[in-house]
């Protein structure tokens, strides 16, 4: 019998999902609608979180999605037999209609084969993730203007833990730690974390910085913030989630970054991930391994361009162990904390306004990278420096050590 969290922890998480992580941090009010979203997998969480959702008097859209093994891999099946026009498909009104029901919306991550999909041809995966570019829009803008709300939360299984070299115990410890669960009032506990968050974030917001200087073995990176730029961070989207990040003027980017720590991406580990930038777009990307698959997402539409630069502080995160996926190795902890970039997609909620008044070419002259079909992010964790021009000229070193220097 596969490792099961007790009911304890399990009622735990889907009230911190619910109840917290959901509404910037207020939960969901009566009569609202919950798209919930999950494999098979993640039944148990999946089952707790549509509970939380009735007990908070809300709506449910459950989309349980089946398991991939080796009898049935619809998601592997899709991508050997399609063809041109069915990669490129969307299904327009459908995706139109769900979105206008849902005010929020909850993704389970969880899977019994985290392998299913390694032998598939990364470059269809990437045009067909290209088709839903409406989607991604659509959700901005209702996110944008306060109808929508998401989160992502993990359901750990042993396949999962194999990927990152944990047992499962060792990987749901992981899990139960992050999100506070081992507390018997997590929400409260992510309270303090999110006004930890938010006071480094308002100190960022305050400072006129122009320019970003990354400095560590294997990085000398240049960033330009940009105009109308803000920090973001503490909205309880993603549990965990520790990060303080920004979107800067992609065409700023100048130099060369190592990244300490593998990506998981498409069922593959890519390690020792090095990219270089000129005048704002990756020249070069190399990995000491499966090279290919970063040099297929930079080569996507807007993938050759930085879309984020985040950093998290060592002294909020719980996280210390590789986990193969994206939601906590973003968020990893340790001694240095860490700092991610992702290329691709920017975020549109570090602009500094009201993004539903922004058009298509204002976004570009500000150098935003919305067309972007990727969104991939890296992580490192080494030791690291980080310099803040500011717009008169003068420096500040805003992290260092692992920490924010504030003080």
């Amino acid at each position: 019998m596969s490792y099961e969290p007790n009911q304890e922890i399990l009622e735990r998480y889907a009230r911190l999902l619910v109840n917290f992580a959901l509404g910037e941090g207020e939960g969901i009010h009566p009569g609202q609608t919950v798209h919930v979203v999950g494999r098979e997998e993640t039944k148990p969480l999946f089952a707790e979180v549509c509970r939380a959702v009735w007990r908070a008097g809300g709506n449910v859209i459950q989309q349980l999605l089946p398991s991939q093994d080796e009898r049935c891999n619809l998601e592997r099946d899709f991508y050997e037999l399609a063809g041109d026009e069915q990669l490129d498909f969307f299904a327009a009104k459908y995706r139109r209609g769900l979105l206008d029901e849902t005010d929020h919306a909850i993704y389970l991550e969880g899977d019994d084969h985290p392998q299913a999909m390694r032998d598939v041809d990364p470059q269809k995966i990437l045009r067909h993730q290209a088709s839903y570019l409406p989607l991604i829009q659509w959700e901005q803008e209702k996110e944008a203007a306060g109808r929508l709300h998401w989160t992502i939360g993990m359901y750990g299984t042993a396949a999962m833990a194999a990927e990152a070299g944990l047992t499962v115990e060792q990987y749901w410890e992981q899990i139960i730690r992050a999100c506070f669960l081992d507390d018997a009032d997590p929400v409260a506990r992510w309270r303090e974390t999110i006004a930890a968050i938010h006071h480094y974030r308002d100190w960022l917001n305050s400072l006129p910085i122009d320019r970003l200087h990354v400095e560590a073995e294997g990085i000398d990176l240049w960033l330009t913030l940009g105009e109308r730029r803000r920090w973001v961070g503490g909205s309880g989207r993603n549990i965990p989630s520790f990060e303080v990040f920004t979107s800067p003027d992609w065409r700023g980017t100048n130099g060369h970054v190592t990244f300490s720590e593998p990506l998981y991406s498409h069922g593959k580990i890519v390690r020792g991930v090095r990219l270089e930038f000129r005048d704002g777009l990756v020249t070069q990307a190399t990995a000491d391994e499966n090279a290919e698959l970063i040099q297929q997402i930079v080569s996507a539409p807007g993938g050759n361009r930085l879309g984020e630069f985040s950093l998290t502080d060592a002294r909020l995160s719980r996280i210390d162990r590789f986990m193969a996926s994206t939601l906590y190795d973003e968020n990893v902890g340790g001694p240095y904390g860490n700092t991610h970039m992702a290329v691709g997609m920017s975020l549109s909620d570090a602009y500094d306004g009201d993004p539903t008044a922004v058009t298509d070419e204002e976004w570009e002259e500000l150098g935003f990278n919305l067309k972007a079909a990727v969104h991939n992010d890296i992580v490192s964790t080494t030791d690291r420096t980080v310099t803040a021009i500011m717009r008169d000229g003068g420096e500040r070193v805003i992290y260092a050590g692992g920490r924010f220097q504030d003080e």
